[in-house]
């Protein structure tokens, strides 16, 4: 499948709320399909479908379920239409970049844990329950679906020499 391009800020679709997906056909599972591709190039470990200038609300992610195993084995996430319907009141900050702003970095708060409901690739709802560092992820790519960067949610940006020490990085 075909790589797409990674739009960048400032382009005006990182800033537009997503469509919600209504057809479930070959051209949907086409596009989740380069979104992975895309994904596993750049390489990242999210990517929703605003970032290559489709304003739909598709998100894949792709992260170990446990830090000590290899991306081998990593899950794979597909996700159309996620809404997330509980966030935990245990907050982290932890440090984030993005594929669509390059070069930087910012510490961003974020919920511990949360569920987030939505639909495969196929139409079939799922829910999914998500702690840690995937839960933050799927925060993220959400965002994207509601024309929010993680610039909008930090306060001081770093570029990648720059970054102090700190354990979350």
């Amino acid at each position: 499948m075909p790589i797409r391009k990674i739009i960048k800020l400032p382009h005006p679709t990182l800033r537009r709320q997503a469509h919600k997906v209504v057809d479930f056909n070959f051209e949907l599972k086409t596009l989740v399909q380069d979104m992975i591709d895309t994904m596993r190039d750049e390489p990242g470990v999210g990517l929703a479908a605003p970032q290559i200038n489709i304003s739909q609300q598709i998100i894949v992610v792709e992260y170990p379920e446990d830090d000590s195993i290899s991306d081998a084995l990593s899950k794979l996430f597909v996700l159309i239409n996620p809404e997330i319907t509980q966030l935990s009141e245990e907050k982290v900050n932890g440090v984030e970049g993005c594929l669509s702003v390059p070069n930087l970095l910012g510490e961003v708060e974020r919920s511990q844990s949360l569920i987030v409901i939505g639909q495969n690739k196929h139409g079939k709802k799922v829910a999914i329950n998500a702690e840690g560092w995937l839960a933050r992820i799927f925060q993220h790519e959400i965002d994207h679906l509601n024309g929010i960067l993680f610039v909008d949610r930090t306060e001081i940006l770093y570029q990648p020499d720059d970054m102090p020490d700190s354990s979350n990085v």
